[in-house]
């Protein structure tokens, strides 16, 4: 049986975007290629750290959901270990609770997308005067 699981890792902030998508990618064939469905997954981009890591302290940030076998949890973040270039990583098991809020995060995460895509008129404002009362 499937397990839902979601992974945050962060990756060194040296490389170039080419690079990075690169990076991406391959640990998306790797889950793809062991049989793992991936629901979702965001790109958080150049965000700085608490605390310094590896003498740096800013990170791209990368986001998979996806449903897997639990041992392939093991394998994927074997290749974290061993790739150079992936500064942290993280693994959490979802529980049904943990479903349901990501399904939101995203849901609202498209209405704003949508929203911001929509040309916003501004009215123009217009500078005026104030009036004085005059005294009799």
């Amino acid at each position: 049986m499937a397990n839902h699981y979601e992974t945050v890792f962060i990756m060194t902030p040296v490389l170039s975007e080419d690079q990075m998508k690169e990076t991406v990618q391959k640990f998306e064939n790797i889950l793809t290629g062991k049989g793992a469905e991936i629901v979702h997954q965001e790109n958080w981009g150049l965000r700085k750290l608490e605390y310094p890591i590896q003498k740096k302290s800013s990170g791209f940030y990368h986001l998979f959901e996806y449903k897997a076998d639990g041992n392939m949890v093991g394998e994927l973040e074997l290749q974290f270990r061993r790739d150079e270039r992936i500064m942290r990583f993280l693994t959490v098991t979802m529980d049904k609770y943990a479903i349901a809020f990501a399904e939101k995060r995203r849901s609202n995460h498209k209405e704003k997308v949508t929203k911001e895509e929509k040309p916003v008129v501004e009215k123009e404002i217009v500078n005026e005067e104030p009036q004085t009362e005059e005294k009799a």
